[in-house]
């Protein structure tokens, strides 16, 4: 099962959105969810790394 990084940064964004008091939890909560989301979104755009596909050398080519 693959995980769906844009939907997690969306309700993570839309959580920041609803953590908007001025006293300190709701900063901090702010600043660990804006930590998750720099998670997701090097996550997200993450590639895979390739498979290397070596092909065969002729022995001599003179």
């Amino acid at each position: 099962m693959k995980s769906d990084f844009a939907a997690a940064h969306l309700h993570l964004e839309r959580a920041c959105h609803y953590l908007r008091g001025d006293d300190g939890t709701s900063s901090e909560a702010r600043a660990a969810l804006d930590l998750l989301i720099e998670a997701i979104v090097a996550a997200q755009y993450t590639r895979s790394a390739g498979d290397v596909v070596e092909f065969p050398r002729l022995a001599n080519l003179r």
